[in-house]
């Protein structure tokens, strides 16, 4: 294992690498010398977001789907760490197809978590999700206390983290869970039906057409800049802490917003751009089923147990996020 927190010197495989968050965290690995295995279907992630390391003699690319066992095990051959990255997000998708969601989400997860322990990995690490907190109305969100799900999708990841815990205590397995809180940042798409809110917000602005917030835009987020889920996974990847042992951690900055406050926040920063964004309207619309209210994640138990210390908060994230965005959608 490393330390300090830094992953670098290993061979690590990252599922759904060519996703949003699975390409960032490739390219971080890369630029410190490990030898990484990215996994992917490419039924959500997109071939352009790993394009630029197919150069790289230390990236490998494996075109295939969690949902056959054998391909897991394939990918998982002389791996040190697995990154479980790959999922079929979005509560919306899990609502109209909860068939697709629970085959890729658990099915899928459970593929990897057997291929990962019959190839001795040393730790996996996998994406969890803040939606497993559900109708719990405890602000903040504290890892010990959740509710009911909301959603096919919050059932699906909070499944994924009871299997993880049975292959700690039963096989002996290292696996750390880290609960996403509303990440966004640099090659999030904005194309999908079930683009996440930054996204598809700044298309639309750039477009000068106006978004829409679904519910009376009061709802709060913990939204986190990509640059802090990085660097949760390597310290769940590398911690020798004993407490991190098949635990669990939320990932955010522990801080919430409005929809209304950085929907306004982003027509200021977009308008430094083009003026004219200044004057689209914001349009309002029924609230989404399965959609919870407020989030607001306490980090406190990841401070501790891993040292995680989020650089970027989200009016920092969402400079740096816009800026690509505005030269990538130009």
């Amino acid at each position: 294992m490393q330390n300090k927190g830094i992953l670098h010197d290993s061979k690590v495989l990252v599922t759904g690498g060519a996703g949003f968050i699975g390409s960032n965290i490739i390219e971080r690995l890369l630029m410190q010398n490990n030898k990484v295995v990215c996994l992917d279907n490419f039924s959500t992630g997109k071939r352009e977001n790993v394009d630029p390391f197919l150069h790289d003699s230390n990236f490998t690319l494996i075109e295939g789907d969690i949902r056959d066992l054998g391909t897991c095990r394939k990918a998982c051959e002389g791996i040190e760490i697995v990154l479980h990255e790959a999922a079929l997000g979005s509560v919306p998708r899990s609502i109209n197809d909860p068939i697709t969601t629970n085959a890729v989400n658990i099915g899928g997860f459970l593929n990897m978590i057997v291929a990962a322990r019959d190839a001795k990995v040393k730790r996996f690490v996998y994406a969890a999700s803040s939606s497993t907190y559900g109708d719990s109305k405890t602000l903040p969100k504290v890892e010990e206390n959740i509710g009911k799900p909301l959603s096919p999708y919050a059932i699906t990841k909070y499944v994924d983290e009871l299997y993880a815990g049975i292959f700690g205590s039963l096989y002996g397995m290292s696996t750390v869970g880290l609960r996403y809180f509303n990440v966004f940042g640099k090659r999030q798409d904005p194309e999908s039906a079930y683009a996440a809110v930054f996204p598809k917000f700044i298309k639309a602005l750039i477009n000068h057409k106006s978004p829409v917030i679904y519910g009376d835009g009061e709802q709060s987020r913990d939204f986190t800049y990509i640059d802090n889920v990085i660097q949760a996974n390597e310290l769940a990847a590398t911690t020798t802490n004993p407490e991190a042992e098949n635990s669990v951690f939320n990932v955010a900055f522990g801080e919430s917003n409005s929809l209304n406050d950085l929907t306004s926040e982003l027509v200021a920063y977009l308008s430094e751009f083009d003026k004219e964004i200044a004057n689209v309207k914001i349009e309002y619309g029924p609230e989404r089923l399965g959609d919870i209210r407020d989030s607001l994640a306490s980090i406190e138990k990841a401070k501790r147990i891993l040292g995680y210390n989020p650089q970027y908060n989200v009016h920092q994230g969402l400079k740096h996020a816009i800026e690509w965005y505005y030269e990538y959608l130009k």
